[in-house]
């Protein structure tokens, strides 16, 4: 296969034999080894083509891989499947940045709303670049300068409490440069002495702007909050 969403026998081995679970090996439709690696490949596409579920049909994607998989009749010739790939993947891609557009726009404005809201909570105050903070315990070390390199304990959230990433979890600090992370936290870290916990709300603008990070689960101009405490500055 040449299309967009082929891939190699060799690679779909190697990328989806994880995904294969150990509870599943006693399943009595996997008798042979030969089921469980043709499980495994049909886990691999379904895993991909779950991403456009709602721009494919499923009965149609059956058809076109069976019928070239057992070397007969296509629906479509090379020329015309390699066409309706190009157009596919441009619907897919004008899609997909109309949604990001939307997305952008309704979390900024839940953002706005947000923030000027929590600027008068009790304790929270706000720099002139419109990052807010709050002191949960204030340390009594020095302050970071933007190139040095700091380490941290921290709890990431979205405005609806789900946490994206922690430090805590993994069970160990971060360190990185402060000129290396998004501008809010250059920011706010150059603020806190060492031995201090802040809560950040951090605007979109100053966190992943208009791109988000959708690996992390962030969209784009989302709000995020930090839980962050400043261990130590490592030089």
């Amino acid at each position: 296969m040449k299309y967009m969403f082929a891939r190699s026998a060799l690679a779909l081995a190697l990328g989806s034999v994880f995904f294969v679970q150990t509870a599943n090996a006693a399943d009595p439709a996997l008798k042979t080894e030969k089921d469980k690696q043709s499980y495994m490949v049909g886990m691999s596409f379904g895993k991909q083509l779950k991403e456009i579920k709602n721009d494919v049909d499923l009965a149609m994607v059956q058809r076109g891989l069976g019928d070239s998989f057992n070397g007969g009749a296509t629906l479509l010739t090379e020329e015309e499947a390699t066409a309706v790939s190009n157009e596919f993947r441009t619907m897919l891609q004008t899609k997909r940045e109309a949604e990001k557009v939307k997305a952008g726009a309704e979390n900024t404005k839940t953002g706005e709303d947000f923030l000027a809201k929590n600027k008068t909570a009790a304790g929270v105050k706000t720099t002139e670049s419109g990052l807010q903070y709050q002191v949960m315990t204030e340390g009594k070390g020095a302050k970071p300068k933007a190139n040095d390199q700091v380490k941290v304990h921290y709890v990431g959230t979205l405005l609806n409490g789900t946490k994206f990433d922690s430090s805590i979890d993994r069970g160990q600090p971060a360190t990185f440069p402060l000129n290396g992370v998004i501008p809010g936290w250059t920011e706010a870290l150059q603020l806190m002495p060492v031995g201090s916990k802040y809560k950040l709300f951090i605007p979109g603008k100053l966190a992943y702007g208009d791109a988000g990070q959708p690996a992390g689960g962030i969209g784009p101009n989302e709000v995020l909050v930090f839980e962050v405490e400043l261990l130590e500055i490592l030089n």
